[in-house]
């Protein structure tokens, strides 16, 4: 039994950690009420284009063990919640997706540029497999437990459902600072202001210091770019 539970409860972590999402952003300003121009899709295809060989060689230099091969794809379906993430398909290879909505309301070539490495960051430092090696062995510390106080098929899977996600939101919050860090580096290489950049995080709501929260606090995040820029200037490693 506990063998099929881990099973599902893998498969659901794969879906749980498909990609990190960015905060939802505020829903958009009025025209007359906007401060600065949203990005068309033009915008975001000629970051995409200028971004993508960038990325490629970041990840080759510090991990090249992975595929380095990012697709990009944009989500134009209607409806769909301003968002980035990443993935990867069955071979392993990254794919990196915006949905339109979240594109119209960045303000800047840099907004976009830093979001797209904080995205391929998140691969470049292989947070996916990680995050699930992390699901999965709470979900089996859960099980176990579970096993030793005689509970039920049902309180079973509870209980590894829960200890799954604690396994896997421990390292979220660091893994996000990592990808800003390495995303603004990313950034930076391909001739983006990730300071610009990092104006998105002034607009998007606080999600706070919530406990297993999945993003860190705004502040925290600005801190952490202005740190990376700031070890850049001085030749330090990022």
């Amino acid at each position: 039994m506990l063998r099929s539970l881990l099973s599902s409860l893998g498969l659901a972590a794969a879906m749980l950690l498909a990609g990190c999402t960015l905060a939802p952003i505020a829903p958009p300003l009025a025209p007359t009420q906007q401060q600065g121009a949203a990005s068309t899709r033009a915008d975001f295809n000629a970051v995409v284009a200028r971004m993508r060989p960038v990325a490629t060689q970041v990840c080759r230099e510090r991990n090249p063990r992975l595929d380095c091969n990012f697709t990009v794809v944009l989500d134009d379906r209607p409806g769909q919640p301003p968002n980035a993430f990443h993935t990867r398909d069955a071979e392993g290879r990254p794919i990196i997706a915006f949905t339109e909505t979240l594109i119209r309301e960045l303000r800047s070539h840099d907004e976009i540029a830093l979001i797209f490495g904080h995205e391929a960051a998140h691969h470049i430092a292989d947070h996916l497999p990680r995050m699930q090696r992390e699901a999965q062995t709470g979900a089996l510390l859960g099980g176990l437990a579970a096993a030793l106080v005689g509970a039920d098929q049902e309180t079973t899977r509870q209980i590894m459902s829960v200890t799954s996600t604690v396994g896997a939101r421990r390292y979220a919050k660091p893994f996000e600072l990592e990808a800003d860090r390495i995303g603004a580096l990313i950034a930076a290489r391909g001739g983006y202001d990730p300071l610009r950049g990092a104006e998105i995080f002034r607009r998007i709501p606080d999600p706070g210091n919530q406990f297993l929260g999945t993003h860190p606090p705004n502040a925290e995040r600005l801190r952490e770019i202005e740190r990376a820029v700031a070890a850049m200037a001085a030749g330090q490693p990022v």
